[in-house]
């Protein structure tokens, strides 16, 4: 008599990684902001292959006040309006607190640049 049911066959496991791995690949991004599933994500996609907006990533505060420092670390230059570094950071957390209300409310547009 032979046997006619499937042959049984282990599971498939995915290649072990590496904690952090993901992390070390990404370390330019904020480490606050994302976390290492987040970042995993990025790279292996997500499940279903749906991708969702990462505006609620961008408008809050403490990516902003990162965005900030680097754009300062950088020496950025003045855009169209004129406004330097230093204006924009005599009232900083007026001026972060506003664009990241306005992000967040899609009432933010961007102006013309240089």
């Amino acid at each position: 008599m032979t046997d006619t049911t499937k042959e049984n066959k282990p599971a498939t496991v995915p290649e072990a990684k590496q904690a952090g791995e993901a992390r070390d690949r990404w370390k330019w991004a904020e480490p606050t902001v994302w976390t290492e599933r987040m970042l995993n994500a990025l790279e292996e996609g997500v499940k279903g292959g749906k991708w969702y907006s990462l505006m609620d990533k961008v408008y809050r505060l403490p990516n902003l006040m990162s965005a900030f420092r680097e754009v300062k670390r950088r020496k950025g230059g003045a855009g169209v309006d004129h406004q330097t570094i230093e204006m924009f950071e005599r009232d900083l957390i007026e001026n972060l607190t506003k664009m990241s209300t306005e992000l967040a409310s899609g009432q933010y547009r961007p102006r013309a640049i240089k």
